[in-house]
């Protein structure tokens, strides 16, 4: 088990080299025993969503600075285990001092830090609870950001982001009631309830592999969180009409237009990066084959390179963000963002934004998507955009999730994900 703590101590170290967990994560879990594997991913996902606090607690254990960030992310590592994780003590100290290795000069180090801090953790907890990054372990720049966005819900945000967050699945309606794949959960032994903002989506009690879903290799059913679920509804979709899904992977909205709106005209599915666009591919196979889709590999903001010169009726545009309204799936965020990182992606959104609103037909509508709750790019992003163009006007959005921001709508961290929702007709 120790090889499982040493590993653990790799993914903090990459992820604090500025990789995500996402590319740091999956290769290793590969290679790791599968009984393993659970424990692997828990603890790596603890250290990284708990390591603004567990630093500040390190900070005070050790007399001078770690220089070898490999045994650093190893006292991280099992700091973690003893303060979020219910790892035995014994367990969890034994088993990370043995993954220090070949460098049998830490181990005695790290033995005395995890039994100082089981000596002392009543009192290193509460020096955390009285630092302001380490309080609720986000970086300072993001948690004034929150504060100043949403002054009275900002520590319910925070502690939102550190939560364990739920499985939720997207039930195919085209070929399934929600309540009978609910039923088929419930024979499979799987608990799940439905989600009461969201037609189509289903929690799981537990989170279980997707392989272990019914249906899910058929296309039954798909992992999505409900707040992602809002996007195809909200597009008011009409059967024969052109659909530009930008930024479209991995591809779960685009599957959800194509399953909530089947007569739908054609879907063009248009990303960047070409091996996320693979990903697209792989999800759409799910739904079967003759799909009225087209994938496109191409930048957003030079449509000339890629666009045929026919109108959509349609776009949605699920704009690159900062994500800080997933934080509590993607909790790498907090490491790798930076507060100079938002004003650029701002810049981003409006230059997609105002490529992609000429391919849009008049009468038709542009939905504006983010995971974001910070306002520069949700409500400030679309109050500029309406300012700058005279022929987009605000369509509503009559609904009783979230709270009224700007021109749209934001959902705050908690039983969905952070997500922000704003709708743009085209004068006819």
């Amino acid at each position: 088990m120790s090889q499982v703590r040493h590993l653990a101590a790799r993914v903090v170290v990459q992820v604090l080299g500025g990789k995500s967990l996402d590319d740091t994560l999956p290769p290793l879990l590969e290679r790791t025993n599968p009984k393993d594997r659970a424990l692997l991913q828990a603890i790596s996902y603890t250290t990284v969503r708990w390591y603004h606090r567990l630093h500040f607690i390190l900070r005070r254990l050790l007399n001078k600075p770690l220089k070898d960030r490999e045994i650093q992310a190893l006292a991280l590592v099992g700091l973690a285990q003893l303060s979020k994780m219910e790892v035995k003590p014994h367990a969890a100290v034994s088993e990370t001092v043995a993954a220090a290795g070949r460098k049998t000069w830490a181990r005695g180090l790290l033995n005395a830090l995890l039994r100082n801090y089981l000596r002392h953790h009543e009192e290193l907890e509460r020096a955390a609870d009285q630092d302001y990054e380490a309080a609720f372990s986000h970086p300072a720049w993001l948690r004034r950001r929150i504060e100043r966005a949403w002054p009275r819900q900002a520590g319910e945000i925070l502690v939102a982001n550190n939560r364990q967050p739920p499985m939720v699945l997207r039930v195919n309606l085209a070929r399934i009631s929600r309540e009978d794949y609910v039923r088929i959960l419930q024979d499979a032994g799987i608990e799940a309830m439905p989600l009461a903002q969201v037609a189509s989506a289903v929690r799981l009690v537990h989170p279980v592999a997707v392989t272990g879903l019914p249906g899910f290799a058929e296309g039954l059913v798909s992992v999505q969180d409900g707040a992602a679920q809002l996007a195809a509804p909200l597009l008011e979709l009409q059967a024969g009409q052109r659909v530009l899904d930008v930024c479209a992977a991995p591809g779960g909205k685009t599957m959800h237009i194509l399953e909530h709106c089947p007569e739908v005209g054609e879907v063009v599915a248009l990303d960047i990066d070409p091996g996320r666009l693979a990903r697209v591919r792989e999800n759409l196979d799910r739904l079967g084959r003759d799909l009225p889709v087209k994938l496109l590999c191409g930048d957003a903001r030079d449509p000339e390179s890629w666009w045929d010169g026919w109108p959509f009726h349609r776009i949605l545009l699920d704009a690159p963000c900062s994500g800080t309204g997933v934080i509590r799936r993607h909790p790498d965020i907090k490491l790798l963002r930076r507060d100079g990182d938002i004003s650029a992606l701002a810049r981003l959104q409006e230059q997609i934004l105002t490529a992609v609103w000429r391919l849009l037909a008049p009468g038709g509508m542009l939905l504006y998507a983010t995971c974001s709750i910070l306002p520069e790019e949700n409500a400030r992003q679309m109050e500029d955009f309406a300012a700058r163009h005279p022929d987009a006007r605000p369509v509503a959005i009559g609904a009783g999730w979230g709270v009224s921001s700007g021109l749209g709508r934001q959902i705050l961290p908690g039983e969905m994900d952070g997500f922000y929702y704003a709708r743009m007709g085209k004068c006819a």
